[in-house]
């Protein structure tokens, strides 16, 4: 099965489309299921033998697929498994429609779509794949804790761009190990928008009739009355933290959760008990220190104790980047967060959250 470029050159078994080029007037030829992952050889596209080997995550409503172009490339292939026909048309324009707004280095390159035999999105992966498949998938890869931090700064920068600097403002809903793909470089880049909502400027939050996403990930506030704003995506990043220090999923198979199991370690001040055995003692002590107490505050049950994604990426970098990004912090105008609405009888600064969180840092490293 082929189809065409937007320079007319056929390319693969997806659907393509680039700038400037309008999808909707594109001549498409799908293959009949998705599933049927293709690769080269010899010039001709076939079929791979198991589906499920190429599989690299599944959701509630969609499962995405590992591909390869018919020039080498590897691609991610989200396809749209639940829901009536118009549900998944919904579902798809919706994604597209957000997506499309999204240019940064830390959130996934969109390279093409398909609409025949499916709903699908096509983008780009390397080798490497998901960040959950690296750290709980059969062939795990033990990160070591360079990559790790890496990926964590990777990660924050990507969800302030969505929250703070994107063309909209951007509430992902699901971020989660499976919806981070890594670069050959361990750059790790946001995907999955199908949950995501535009949360427009005048308005402090969403509320939702029911809770969509993973469970292990949910933020109180939005597991028990569908409230959505920024504090969303930080619980669910304070979690994916977690991940990252222990190695451990979000929840394992007794379905016990990766909060509670750390909770009682973080208020003890046990690092060495949270640290993956893989790691052992090999990390920056100061790198750990900045994670381990960006985690605890991004899981606070309350999500006014959670600081913002703009106070994160100061956390998890220290102090040398706190006085570098001083003057920027000054200057700066944000939205207001449905919790810090609820402190409208107090002035709820940068400089007074910070001043917080030192004292937070005190008690919690006894430093």
């Amino acid at each position: 099965m082929t189809v065409f470029m937007a320079d007319g050159e056929e390319q693969g078994p997806y659907c393509l489309w680039g700038a400037g080029k309008d999808p909707e007037n594109l001549t498409v030829k799908a293959p009949d299921e998705v599933s049927k992952v293709k690769q080269k050889r010899r010039g001709v596209l076939l079929p791979c033998a198991s589906a499920q080997e190429n599989t690299i995550g599944k959701g509630g409503y969609s499962e995405v697929y590992k591909g390869c172009l018919k020039n080498g490339q590897l691609i991610a292939v989200k396809r749209l498994t639940k829901g009536t026909s118009d549900e998944k048309t919904a579902g798809f324009l919706s994604e597209l429609g957000i997506i499309a707004h999204v240019d940064h280095p830390n959130t996934a390159k969109l390279i093409g779509c398909c609409v025949e035999g499916g709903m699908h999105l096509v983008f780009e992966l390397s080798s490497l794949g998901s960040l959950g498949s690296l750290l709980h998938g059969l062939k795990a890869n033990k990160l070591d804790w360079s990559k790790r931090y890496k990926i964590a700064l990777g990660i924050a920068d990507g969800l302030l761009y969505l929250h703070e600097s994107c063309q909209r403002r951007i509430i992902h809903r699901d971020i989660k190990a499976d919806n981070i793909l890594l670069t050959e470089d361990f750059v790790p880049q946001i995907c999955d928008f199908g949950l995501a909502k535009w949360l427009p400027k005048q308005w402090t939050h969403h509320n939702v009739s029911k809770s969509e996403g993973t469970f292990g990930y949910f933020a109180p506030e939005y597991f028990m009355h569908g409230i959505v704003d920024e504090k969303t995506d930080v619980y669910s990043f304070g979690v994916l933290l977690l991940e990252l220090i222990s190695g451990r999923p979000a929840l394992d198979d007794s379905q016990k959760s990766v909060v509670i199991w750390a909770k009682p370690l973080l208020d003890n001040n046990e690092i060495k008990e949270l640290v993956d055995p893989s790691i052992g003692d090999n990390y920056d002590q100061k790198e750990m220190d900045h994670v381990v107490l960006t985690a605890s505050l991004c899981i606070e049950q309350s999500s006014i104790l959670r600081p913002r994604m703009s106070q994160i990426v100061v956390l998890l970098r220290g102090d040398e980047y706190v006085s570098n990004c001083a003057k920027e912090s000054k200057t700066r105008s944000h939205q207001r967060t449905y919790s810090e609405e609820l402190l409208d009888a107090q002035e709820y600064n940068s400089t007074k959250y910070l001043g917080d969180l030192n004292r937070h840092k005190q008690v919690a490293f006894g430093s």
